[in-house]
């Protein structure tokens, strides 16, 4: 068990390499796209809409699909009148208030990561950022739940209680639906993949100068 923890401080200890901080600066970087990428897309069709229905989620706002004369939002929220479901309005979404203001702190930690070079606090990003991702995951899920199971019962057509998927495609009523990570998204899930890469990097670089040890 000490050796354990003696080991597992001697990692927290690992100063970042140049490697390892430039990584760093770059994952903070691919964060900033998501402020104006869209990090979701629902697509509806069905013979009425053959074309499809579009509603884009993205960190601080809902936006439908825009043509020349139609607002894919409105249509949305006229077809969700009639099955009773709750319009979808951006103040109902307590999310657009908090992610801007977690992305931001994640880029800062990301920055000061960078500059104090330790592995510790690479660490505590990494830590903070698969929390941030769960976190974010489930609030959508449930407000998926939520909005497909509140339904009005006095609502001119009655459907059964459903849940819109979160990935992949599902048929509802005369709908198929379609929803999937967007480009803000990918954006953010390459984050990760960076900054372990960056712990990667400074462990090896470590490894590497121990007597003994070979050099690559």
């Amino acid at each position: 068990m000490q050796r354990f923890i003696d080991s597992t401080r001697a990692f927290f200890e690992i100063p970042l390499d140049l490697r390892s901080r430039v990584l760093t600066i770059v994952a903070a970087l691919m964060l900033v796209p998501t402020y104006f990428l869209p990090l979701w897309q629902m697509t509806l069709i069905s013979n009425q809409f053959p074309e499809g229905l579009v509603l884009n989620i993205y960190s601080t706002k809902l936006e439908g699909g825009k043509t020349a004369n139609r607002d894919d939002l409105k249509e949305i929220n006229a077809l969700n009148h009639y099955i009773g479901m709750r319009p979808l309005v951006d103040d109902d979404f307590t999310e657009f208030k908090w992610i801007p203001f977690a992305l931001g702190a994640l880029i800062l930690l990301a920055l000061r990561a960078a500059v104090l070079g330790k592995m510790d606090k690479l660490v505590d990003l990494v830590a903070l950022l698969v929390y941030f991702g769960l976190f974010s995951l489930w609030s959508f899920s449930h407000k998926l739940y939520m909005y497909g199971h509140n339904l009005d019962p006095t609502a001119a057509v009655r459907v059964p209680p459903f849940t819109p998927p979160m990935f992949g495609h599902t048929t509802m009523a005369n709908f198929e639906v379609y929803n999937y990570p967007d480009l803000g998204s990918y954006f953010m899930a390459a984050v990760p993949i960076l900054l372990l890469a960056a712990m990667w990097l400074s462990k090896r670089s470590v490894k590497a100068q121990m007597p003994g040890e070979r050099t690559a």
